[in-house]
């Protein structure tokens, strides 16, 4: 990916990576700069000395990882408890057809368990002093099962992302992206496609479980993974 990508910037004279360029006609989107994508900036960098080759590959490989492992558990625990719960099917069956929340549906089943961070000044936490360049760890799971942000959190209830009840809950009781400076750069695209994958489902197809969310064993990796492959009869609308 890395080696096409920068055959195609030697072969147009690195001209697409060139800030300082006006933009042309056909370089615009409505009066707006396209802007570069991610392997572009990265590349463009290393032109400047400021990135080597193996510093493009490992963040290359964290988005490769990043965009599909976390979507595919996100996306199996949602189309198992769509299929569990008959009821919240159709109704945005009936209802919203294809505008559905998908990392809403997943409840508070997050991906990634655990988030690792780097304080960079002096915090209090409760009775405790936290240094800056200290490293916590915050326990996401553990948060999205606190029943003092969420009554009942292990009952699935989308009725809890309603407007309504989202506006008066704390804004970092729920972080499927994390949160602040360091939240996750693709989270837009993670929930276009999920919506679309999702959305196409309940369009065409009835969701009927054949493997419970109860009898499946998850394990802690670097995300949370299901140990066996999860069975879902998909019956054609």
């Amino acid at each position: 990916i890395i080696a096409e990508r920068k055959r195609y910037h030697e072969s147009t004279g690195g001209r697409y990576l060139n800030f300082e360029n006006e933009a042309e006609d056909n370089d615009m989107i409505g009066s707006r700069k396209k802007r570069l994508a991610m392997l572009d900036l990265m590349i463009a960098a290393s032109n400047n000395n400021q990135m080597s080759d193996s510093d493009i590959r490992e963040e290359v490989d964290t988005f490769m990882f990043e965009g599909h492992d976390t979507v595919s558990m996100a996306l199996t625990f949602t189309i198992l408890l769509l299929a569990e719960h008959k009821d919240v099917q159709v109704f945005f069956i009936m209802k919203y057809r294809i505008k559905i929340n998908t990392i809403n549906l997943i409840q508070l089943k997050k991906s990634a368990p655990v988030k690792l961070a780097e304080i960079e000044i002096c915090c209090s936490l409760e009775s405790y002093l936290v240094p800056a360049g200290a490293n916590v760890i915050i326990d996401i799971v553990h948060l999205h099962q606190n029943p003092d942000f969420w009554p009942n959190p292990e009952v699935f209830d989308p009725d809890r992302f309603l407007p309504e009840l989202v506006q008066n809950r704390h804004p970092f009781a729920y972080l499927p992206f994390s949160a602040g400076s360091r939240n996750c750069i693709g989270q837009r695209f993670a929930m276009m496609e999920m919506k679309t994958v999702i959305g196409t489902l309940v369009h065409n197809f009835n969701l009927e479980p054949i493997d419970h969310l109860k009898d499946v064993r998850c394990s802690a990796d670097i995300i949370i993974r299901i140990g066996q492959p999860i069975r879902v009869k998909f019956v054609p609308i």
